[in-house]
């Protein structure tokens, strides 16, 4: 791996970057995460290059999901709404300025929250991962099955998650961000 997204993956055994403010529960939370997207990119047998790409989103992604009020405002100043909505953003903000330049992999952290339709595959398999990870406890046997099929049909299982993470919103009465609508409408169509 080379340049500073490379350094972003060396800082800690696990991947995770020193900066990160995590409890015990969030780093387990995504090394499961990390898992499942390493069996992935081994199924679909992708170059080194993309599983790295991958994987550093992976690591970074919930960096700052545990971090303080404070820190949170402090990286992403402009965003208003619970931390589910702030966290993304914050983590891209202080992985680029720790030196992670690939757009695709700050975009993929920025928005793994809500979905974005911009996204390359990084995003979309961030999205699918954090959702389908084995650690949840709601619909293991569903999410599981999902998880298998994501190397064999990856846009099936994106629409499948698409629906599903709207759905439990949509019960909740949670109010969805313009970019997951959008995200959804492009994902649905």
């Amino acid at each position: 791996m080379t340049g500073q997204g490379a350094e972003l993956l060396r800082s800690a055994p696990d991947g995770m970057p020193p900066w990160a403010i995590v409890t015990p529960r969030r780093r387990a939370h995504v090394g499961r995460v990390a898992a499942l997207v390493t069996q992935w990119t081994v199924a679909m047998r992708l170059p080194a290059e993309e599983s790295r790409r991958w994987l550093r989103a992976v690591w970074l992604h919930d960096a700052l999901r545990d971090a303080p009020e404070a820190e949170m405002r402090r990286w992403a100043p402009g965003v208003e709404g619970p931390v589910e909505l702030r966290h993304g953003p914050a983590a891209a903000a202080r992985a680029e300025l720790e030196g992670e330049r690939d757009e695709d992999v700050l975009s993929a952290i920025r928005w793994h929250s809500v979905g974005w339709n911009g996204w390359a595959e990084t995003g979309r398999t961030l999205y699918c991962a954090d959702f389908l990870e084995p650690g949840r406890d709601f619909d293991r046997d569903e999410r599981a099955a999902l998880a298998t099929r994501f190397p064999d049909d990856p846009a099936g299982v994106l629409r499948d998650v698409v629906r599903r993470r709207f759905t439990y919103a949509d019960t909740r009465r949670w109010s969805h961000p313009p970019e997951s609508i959008a995200f959804r409408d492009e994902v649905l169509r």
